[in-house]
């Protein structure tokens, strides 16, 4: 066991039977004895104040602290408590601030001193990465303390150990201790909360989501402007949309994440995120965009998870070709949208920032006046025995082939397509000056993508066929 988790271990021996009195300026109010349970005791939050910890002072949580300080009359007025910040833990000290540090509150580089303070009800995770934010969640779990997190790649890798944690520790307690991730999944948009209560009558059939702005704003860029992804790429980093390494947005990953959050949370089944099928979008060419003109469309990359029949869930983050009929294709930016269909309320779409300071921080704001006002709820409250998840898809294709002129090309993709059961549905080409680099579009009826791929394969080995056949889906 790490050095921190000796200690958070000795830290929840010690917390037992704990009781604090707190004195805060000229207000001086008693806690009331931690309420215990199965050998784990829970804060219980006083009348008038609710006390938080942060951890990390960055972007994120810069913003959580600007919001609660500019509402803290409204807040008071609504809600009839005062929201303390009592401490913040950052890397660096002495480093200058973006924001107002709340008086009374103490800037700590020591994580342990937030989990261990038994005067804090709420521990608010934004220091991102995984390993230490998992111990600091988990024991702040286990010592009664409420979390809330923007951890999306904590939540997706480890949610059954946290949602089993929840449930060992709220077992039999009155008090139960809440735990709010709405920042984990785009940003400002409220797609956890209403996942987890507005569609718990309903039945949700599909969930189709752009989930990443960095990507969304290069395929919108690409489109808009006619340039390459390295061009539209540069320029995403510029402006802040792009990551120093971007290759968790480019390649699909961080988009996965969020999808198999939501899946749990829409459909009630766990998947490892790392058996989404996920494909990103460096192959997609200003050629591509051309061609879904022509089809009368455009290209995002999505994630989406769907009921392919009775009983069988699918899912996949990968660019797709949306038709300009769907809400979807008119995103633009860095803006984030989720398109629920569900049985009860057939097509719902969110759509808002995904990322930045206040998006996110706002989300993190919702999740402590929940807790606030014991309003959390059950984190993961869907859940089923009866859905079995496959990780391949059926579905229509774009596929784009790059080819030296020749003869018989077409009876050679027609010849393969029909050894792999894929019906073409249609053949464009747009003319191309050079003969020696010309291009076409076939779109497909629906198939297994297991099946294009190995049709792929199989004529990329034809000599007249240039390098790696692109393939994407279609909405």
């Amino acid at each position: 066991m790490s050095h921190l988790g000796v200690n958070l271990a000795l830290l929840l021996c010690s917390l037992q039977g704990a009781f604090a009195l707190q004195v805060g300026g000229s207000r001086i109010f008693s806690r009331m004895p931690r309420a215990c349970a199965n050998g784990r005791c829970a804060s219980v939050m006083t009348e008038s104040t609710v006390t938080l910890g942060i951890v990390g002072g960055g972007t994120v949580g810069g913003g959580i602290v600007e919001i609660l300080t500019g509402k803290a009359d409204a807040v008071r007025k609504s809600l009839g408590k005062d929201i303390v910040i009592s401490k913040i833990c950052v890397s660096d000290t002495s480093k200058p601030r973006d924001f107002a540090v709340p008086s009374g509150c103490t800037l700590t580089t020591d994580v342990l001193s937030v989990v261990e303070d038994e005067e804090i009800d709420v521990v608010v995770e934004v220091m991102g990465g995984v390993n230490l934010a998992k111990e600091v969640i988990m024991a702040a779990i286990k010592a009664g303390k409420h979390v809330v997190t923007a951890n999306k790649a904590l939540i997706a890798q480890d949610l059954p150990e946290i949602e089993k944690l929840l449930d060992q520790v709220n077992s039999g307690r009155e008090n139960k201790v809440q735990f709010g991730f709405e920042a984990a999944v785009c940003g400002g948009i409220p797609i956890i909360h209403a996942l987890q209560r507005d569609f718990l009558g309903d039945e949700i059939t599909q969930i189709s989501g752009i989930i990443n702005g960095c990507t969304n704003y290069i395929l919108s860029n690409m489109a808009s402007a006619g340039k390459t992804y390295a061009e539209c790429l540069k320029e995403a980093g510029k402006l802040g949309y792009a990551e120093a390494d971007p290759t968790l947005d480019v390649m699909g990953d961080d988009a996965r994440s969020k999808l198999a959050i939501m899946m749990k949370l829409g459909f009630g089944i766990q998947v490892s995120e790392k058996e989404i099928p996920c494909r990103g979008i460096t192959e997609i060419t200003p050629t591509d965009f051309e061609y879904a003109r022509l089809l009368g469309g455009t290209i995002k990359l999505l994630g989406v998870a769907k009921l392919d029949e009775p009983g069988r869930v699918s899912a996949f983050v990968a660019p797709v070709y949306v038709p300009d009929s769907s809400t979807l294709a008119s995103i633009g930016g860095a803006t984030n949208a989720v398109q629920i269909s569900s049985q009860s309320l057939d097509s719902s779409v969110f759509v808002g920032q995904g990322a930045g300071r206040f998006p996110t921080a706002n989300s993190c704001v919702s999740d402590i006046l929940q807790v606030v006002q014991g309003a959390s709820g059950k984190p993961f409250p869907k859940a089923t025995e009866d859905l079995k998840f496959v990780n391949s898809y059926s579905a229509s294709f774009y596929v784009r082939i790059r080819f030296r002129d020749s003869v018989g090309i077409t009876e050679d993709v027609g010849k393969i397509f029909s050894e792999y059961g894929i019906s073409i549905f249609s053949m464009l080409q747009n003319p191309i000056a050079d003969r020696d680099d010309a291009q076409f579009v076939i779109t497909t009826d629906p198939v297994d993508v297991t099946n294009v791929k190995q049709a792929c394969a199989k004529l990329e080995a034809a000599e007249w066929c240039l390098g790696d056949i692109f393939y994407m889906p279609v909405l």
